[in-house]
């Protein structure tokens, strides 16, 4: 079965797209076969694939949201990009940015997304979605949408602050609109293990969350070669294979495919 993961902050900057780039294609390289989905009107992730100029594109989320809305029949590889590492990706541009608006007015607003995901996703062992950084109705779709949410956060004050606030919104859209929904983790972003105060930050919330969320193992270091990766349409496993982010999406892609088949042992065992 296919699960459908959101990469979900309502801060910008905290390595959501870089996430999603990196995790995606190393479940590929793991053999899995991944749709990647730009939710974000910037199209940072398009981009970040080397897609250039997204907002030129004929066929973007938009496009295909606005199908499923209507209830018009779209094609399983309809508007669907193949990158050369193995994801294919549905791209977004600034049209994704009217949705918002138009989703006021429809009916099962909160379901717009899923109802497309539904369509293609059992093509796909995994689909990430790369949501927009606010808590507006594309992320509310997003988490309708999706099995389970990771939330990258910045090792810094402010981002770490602003995570009760997504907590608070993905336990409201799991109690009224998905109620499968589950926290796959937090993950911590733009570490720089060389200073106290990123070590403290992420005592702080391993403390604070540890209890009652997963807090993934696995922290992504601060990496300028990580950074870089979104100008060349890589990942960083094409552009800086030895280095210690690649290293670190690695483990975070074992971590992932270890907690869903911990997940799976449980739940089979309760149907027992």
């Amino acid at each position: 079965m296919s699960k459908v993961i959101a990469i979900a902050n309502q801060k910008g900057g905290v390595g959501k797209t870089t996430t999603t780039v990196n995790l995606g294609v190393g479940l590929a390289n793991e053999g899995k076969k991944v749709l990647l989905i730009d939710c974000d009107a910037q199209g940072s992730l398009t981009e970040s694939l080397g897609f250039q100029n997204p907002d030129e594109m004929e066929i973007t989320l938009s496009t295909l949201m606005g199908k499923a809305m209507n209830e018009e029949p779209i094609k399983s590889d309809e508007g669907i990009l193949h990158h050369d590492e193995g994801v294919d990706l549905v791209p977004a541009n600034i049209e994704l940015s009217g949705m918002e608006t138009a989703l006021v007015t429809v009916m099962n607003r909160e379901r717009a997304l899923k109802n497309y995901i539904d369509q293609v996703k059992n093509n796909y062992d995994y689909v990430l979605i790369d949501c927009t950084p606010s808590l507006g109705m594309l992320t509310i779709n997003s988490l309708a949408a999706a099995d389970e949410v990771i939330i990258p956060v910045q090792a810094h004050y402010l981002p770490a602050k602003g995570l009760e606030q997504l907590l608070t919104t993905v336990g409201k859209v799991k109690r009224q609109i998905n109620p499968k929904l589950t926290i796959g983790g937090i993950l911590l972003t733009m570490v720089d293990k060389r200073t106290n105060y990123a070590k403290d930050i992420s005592r702080i919330i391993r403390m604070s969350y540890s209890k009652n969320l997963t807090i993934y193992k696995t922290e992504i270091p601060h990496s300028i070669k990580a950074a870089e990766t979104s100008a060349v349409g890589k990942s960083i496993f094409a552009y800086d294979k030895n280095g210690k982010a690649a290293e670190a999406y690695k483990d975070l892609t074992k971590e992932v495919l270890d907690n869903g088949k911990q997940r799976k042992k449980h739940r089979s065992e309760i149907i027992r």
